[in-house]
């Protein structure tokens, strides 16, 4: 794959603004909202009454709502997945100060506030050997009204190198260690910090 710099506009409805009341969006803004106002209620579903969630596997922890910023169609973006080659394996720290080892496989890039941005994708394996893709960053909103450490993105890969992604941050969610302290979660590198606040996606969940 050539390195070269890709951007698509991600729709021509990303340049409806939220000036005025609901009513003044359009119909394509307002199945997108509510698509993620229900991915959402779905997440809280899952947290407080899966026995797998954070809030109940490793003993019980106290649930409320999660927190997030309204729903900012701006902040989501396209872009193809440009592999590094080599691709590096690289140290990284979890919160309980342990080590990992994760591949830096490739980038992803976007327009934000007249900047063009970097952000890595990692690929991990899981002790069954399968692979997965992530994204883990920290932004101008992080420790403020971010979570401290900072949040994550899933990534699904695909095959097709010309593959064009879309990377929406109003899905980006805190790691399981934002609720209780017997998870440790990988800690986003100085590479990943995004130079601008990406008000989009969860908010701490503790104030």
């Amino acid at each position: 794959m050539k390195n070269k710099f890709f951007m698509v506009p991600f729709g021509l409805f990303l340049v409806y603004l939220f000036i005025g009341c609901a009513d003044e969006l359009s119909p394509e803004t307002k199945a997108y909202i509510a698509k993620v106002e229900q991915h959402r209620i779905e997440v809280n579903d899952y947290m407080k009454e899966n026995p797998a969630s954070p809030f109940n596997a490793k003993g019980k922890v106290e649930f409320h709502q999660l927190n997030y910023f309204d729903v900012n169609p701006e902040l989501q973006f396209q872009s193809k997945l440009y592999e590094y080659n080599p691709k590096d394996t690289v140290t990284i720290y979890g919160t309980k100060g342990e080590t990992r080892t994760s591949v830096r496989y490739g980038y992803v890039i976007f327009p934000y506030q007249n900047k063009t941005h970097k952000i890595n994708v990692y690929q991990g394996q899981t002790s069954s050997g399968e692979k997965y893709y992530s994204i883990w960053f920290t932004d101008e909103t992080t420790n403020k009204e971010t979570y401290g450490v900072g949040r994550y993105l899933n990534f699904e890969k695909m095959e097709d190198p010309d593959h064009i992604y879309t990377v929406d941050f109003n899905y980006a969610y805190n790691p399981y260690c934002a609720y209780s302290k017997d998870y440790s979660c990988a800690i986003p590198t100085k590479e990943d910090h995004i130079n601008a606040a990406i008000t989009a996606g969860e908010k701490k969940f503790h104030d």
